[in-house]
């Protein structure tokens, strides 16, 4: 591959910048709004988006999220994609796609992900987030915000230690009421 690949930050949030309430809880993902002008997400156009991310990033307490939304029947979001766990303990292995990884941050990012994949997708934690923004890796932010307000929880991104300059370059609203901005981070 001769171009590197490009590091995505995706987080669904609630209005006020909480990713999870306190305990980890989602719940509030099920919003009940409508927004008419809003467009609509078939499931072809999200099947045809998806196919457009080569691998996915994210956390433990993601990763486990993920494995407590498959075991309620919503199945596994990330198809047979590659995805790399960050953690230092010890978590179920329900598939072959999925890897975890303890190491430094910046190597896996640079020496693996990016010569190997065009779309790296960090798709949670808060912390994760905010490292890969600490460390500049970040090519850019996609943010779907929900039409509610949860009041305390977990952040977005951890606590920056510098100011990351963003360029918009596309907001969208769709029927649900949620609203999809995307930035690119600027150097």
């Amino acid at each position: 591959m001769s171009d590197p690949g490009r590091l995505t930050i995706h987080m669904a949030s609630s209005l006020d910048g909480f990713i999870a309430k306190r305990d980890g809880g989602v719940d509030w993902l099920e919003v009940s709004d409508r927004f008419d002008a809003g467009e609509s997400m078939t499931p072809e156009i999200v099947e045809a988006f998806l196919k457009t991310i080569d691998c996915y990033v994210m956390g433990s307490r993601t990763y486990e999220t993920a494995l407590n939304f498959e075991a309620k029947g919503f199945g596994w979001s990330y198809g047979d994609k590659p995805t790399f766990v960050l953690t230092s303990r010890t978590l179920p292995k329900t598939r072959r796609s999925v890897e975890f990884y303890a190491g430094d941050l910046a190597a896996l990012v640079n020496e693996r992900l990016k010569p190997a994949f065009r779309s790296i997708w960090v798709v949670g934690g808060g912390e994760v987030c905010g490292e890969c923004l600490r460390r500049g890796l970040a090519d850019e932010v996609r943010y779907s915000i929900l039409p509610i307000l949860i009041g305390d929880g977990i952040s977005f991104f951890g606590r920056l230690d510098r100011d990351v300059a963003l360029h918009l370059l596309d907001a969208k609203a769709d029927k649900s009421g949620m609203v999809a901005l995307h930035y690119e981070v600027r150097r």
